[in-house]
């Protein structure tokens, strides 16, 4: 019995110390939570969701309707992928306004199918998007933009259209450089873009990731739409969600309890 108990005292010590360890150990944060987005200037509007979680953050007006821009034609692309004519004239048309943000070929197609943005709106459930007189006349919100975006990475992985996000060109037909906001964010495979035409009183860009997809609208220049895009998600992780923590792999001492077994022993009750 001495023996028993100088086992005990010598190697069921240090297993509790690492029972204890491991339960009070929290992980590090791994994904954005609301917190993170409770800064951003109300110039702009921020929305993210990490998709093998389903977790979603936004800023204070993420579901607001703002200006569409060019965003909207990722709507419109997807109608003509799924449901126009299917023929390599619509398709160039549509890859041309994801690619180079092409507006000539948005009119082209918006007056071929006027229906697009609201029939891919009404399918989608983005209830802040309508259509105005033309394409671009209309309003979506940053949650509208992700909520299609991530349901096109769960469902339709293989679309043409985040392949033309993921081949966007660095300068668009018009000119405009196509590298700032959303952009710039680690992780970040592909970006569709949009600006007014003055290039300065509203912005938006909008990205995926191998696992995540973000949007965002500012009522200001690109290096504001890049600076609070920066300052909201910039520093956090965007991938993968926490891991929990392993359990060494410890030898099993006759009589005494596992690390598992000490662990649920701890837990709160």
């Amino acid at each position: 019995m001495p023996a028993l108990r100088r086992i005990f005292t010598r190697t069921a010590v240090p297993i509790v110390g690492i029972a204890v360890a491991l339960v009070c150990a929290a992980p590090a944060q791994a994904l954005p939570t609301p917190g993170d987005l409770s800064d951003v200037p109300a110039r702009t509007s921020l929305s993210y969701e990490h998709i093998p979680t389903g977790t979603y953050v936004g800023s204070a007006d993420d579901n607001s309707a703002r200006p569409g821009l060019s965003t909207v034609k990722l709507y419109m692309a997807d109608y003509v992928v799924r449901f126009g004519d299917g023929s390599p004239r619509d398709l160039d048309l549509a890859a041309r306004m994801v690619q180079v943000s092409d507006d000539g070929a948005a009119s082209t197609l918006d007056n071929k199918y006027p229906q697009a943005i609201s029939a891919t709106a009404a399918e989608y459930g983005l209830t802040s998007t309508s259509r105005g007189g033309f394409w671009g006349n209309s309003s979506t919100s940053t949650a509208d933009t992700v909520r299609f975006l991530a349901a096109k990475k769960r469902t339709d992985p293989a679309s043409p259209v985040l392949a033309w996000m993921n081949t966007a060109a660095p300068v668009a037909r018009d000119g405009m450089v196509q590298n700032w906001g959303t952009e710039q964010l680690p992780g970040v495979t592909g970006t569709k873009w949009g600006w007014a035409d003055d290039r300065s009183s509203v912005v938006a860009s909008a990205s995926i990731g191998d696992d995540f997809v973000i949007a965002s609208n500012t009522y200001g220049p690109t290096r504001s739409n890049t600076d609070d895009v920066m300052a909201g998600l910039g520093g956090i992780e965007l991938t993968a969600p926490p891991t929990a923590i392993a359990v060494p792999n410890l030898p099993v001492i006759p009589g005494l309890p596992s690390v598992e077994e000490l662990l649920q022993m701890l837990a709160p009750r």
